[in-house]
């Protein structure tokens, strides 16, 4: 990984840490992180595209790692967070970009697409369901619902950040190791992950992006507008043995697209990009790099 560049770019008022790799002149390439994870949970995506002639630039979100990290719940509300990538594209002296975003940068790929989709390109998504899915799922499949027991747990003050990080974070990596396919995180995968999350104020922010979003959802849950379709060439991976998403939420999120193709990956979990590198890794390039679906 020695092509990695490290910059700091000001974006919608905060500065943002990211890695940059691959040609300067090369079509821009977005990998947008989830939850509790950082710039680090594309490691195997980054040289694999720079080679290839993608500029791939893999920012840490506010409040995650080396970036910003307001300290109100309402500085993570989704459409600031979208703002923030496209303060960034901008800065790059771009005006298109393809985006790839996994758990809830996937939420930011989608909003990117759905709300800024002049500037999108392509938009792949990683197991994360379109947020009108979700929203719907949560608050009606009894099944996702018991999935997801863990969101309304981060609603909870301090509580949820206790419990992550007593015990030398013992609570929050076996919670990545015990969800995944047995030996995705190393313990030296797990000690960057532990700097991450030791930054000063970065676990109350991580959780910030859960509080915000539930007040959201709540707010939206009876909204019965018909969606609007996402026009943008959409690639839905999904890990069938995800422990926190259910595969049912995947067809009828790529139902929302006009152009959208859907591939199960069998054996995979929620973390399908650490586990089956080489496949998501071609999937997102065939994709990237066609004139059309299929």
């Amino acid at each position: 990984m020695s092509t990695l560049t490290h910059q700091h770019v000001k974006t919608n008022g905060i500065t943002l840490h990211t890695v940059q790799a691959g040609p300067a002149d090369g079509k821009l390439l977005i990998f947008l992180h989830g939850f509790p994870e950082f710039w680090y949970c594309w490691r195997k995506q980054i040289d694999f595209f720079a080679e290839r002639g993608f500029r791939v630039v893999v920012p840490d979100q506010r409040g995650y790692n080396l970036s910003s990290k307001p300290a109100s719940i309402s500085s993570y509300r989704v459409e600031l967070i979208a703002r923030d990538i496209l303060g960034l594209i901008e800065s790059l002296g771009r005006r298109k970009v393809h985006v790839v975003g996994h758990d809830w940068g996937g939420i930011i790929a989608w909003r990117l697409a759905h709300r800024y989709h002049r500037w999108v390109e392509k938009l792949a998504v990683l197991n994360c369901p379109h947020p009108g899915v979700m929203r719907k799922n949560l608050f009606s499949n009894p099944a996702q619902l018991k999935k997801s027991w863990y969101i309304f747990y981060y609603q909870l003050p301090w509580m949820p950040e206790w419990s992550m990080s007593r015990n030398d974070w013992e609570f929050a990596k076996k919670a990545l190791q015990y969800t995944s396919v047995r030996g995705t995180f190393s313990d030296d995968d797990l000690a960057e992950y532990v700097q991450a999350w030791s930054q000063p104020g970065a676990l109350s922010a991580m959780l910030g992006w859960y509080r915000a979003g539930m007040l959201l959802m709540r707010r939206r849950v009876g909204n019965r507008r018909p969606p609007r379709k996402i026009e943008v060439p959409t690639l839905l991976l999904w890990g069938v043995k995800d422990r926190f998403l259910g595969r049912e939420m995947a067809q009828p999120s790529i139902d929302r697209c006009s152009n959208g193709k859907l591939v199960f990956l069998e054996e995979a979990t929620h973390w399908l990009q650490h586990e089956e590198p080489e496949k998501v890794n071609e999937l997102l390039l065939r994709f990237l790099n066609s004139s059309v679906l299929g």
